[in-house]
Parts: C-alpha cells; structure tokens; sequence
C-alpha cells in the first residue's frame, strides 16, 4: 500500500495505538477445525494415516459447534466492555454540547 493511501499518518516504524482488526476466536477455531481434517485426509492420501471416510463431518461441526461458542463468549465480552465503558461517560461533557437542547 503506498504511503499515500495509508489512513493514518504515523511515523514510520511505530506501532498504532489499537489493532487493525479485533481477535475473532470463532474464525481461528473453525479455520483450525477445517485444516485439521484437511491434514487428515491429505496424510490418509498419502499413505501416512488411515482415516475413516465418515470422520470429516463430525470433526468440523464440532469445530463449527466451539467457534459459535467462542464467538459468543468473545460477543458477550465485548459488549460487557462496551458497557462499562459507557458507563463512565457521565463524568464528561453533557449530552448536547450545540446549544440546541441545553440542560438548564
């Protein structure tokens, strides 16, 4: 990406001050789940392993049954910080700063 379109205009080599992208625990455990049984099968082709044919779907909607799980854990977590964060505006500038809706 040229400099140019970068969105922020830090000095090279220092880090931002937030991650690009939040953790997503649900995504890395299917994508794992799914690479698993593809390594199984890919051994088993090989002649290294010997899979069973059926094993493929209960590994992956296993898999797909802990990334619900953990997206849901990760969901609540973020909106339980969401809230706490909020929680603590009331110490700072009134709702309406325009003028329009003053507090009296």
């Amino acid at each position: 990406m040229p400099l140019s379109d970068c969105p922020d205009r830090r000095a090279p080599g220092t880090r931002p001050s937030r991650f690009r992208h939040e953790f997503r625990p649900g995504k890395l455990i299917s994508g794992l789940a799914v690479l698993a049984t593809a390594a199984a099968y890919i051994a088993d082709a090989a002649g290294a392993w010997r899979v069973p044919a059926y094993l493929a779907l209960p590994v992956v909607f296993l898999g797909l049954l802990l990334a619900g799980a953990a997206s849901w854990v990760a969901y609540s977590l973020r909106r339980r910080r969401a809230a706490r964060a909020a929680s603590t505006e009331k110490y700072g500038a009134p709702a309406s700063t325009s003028g329009s809706q003053a507090i009296r």
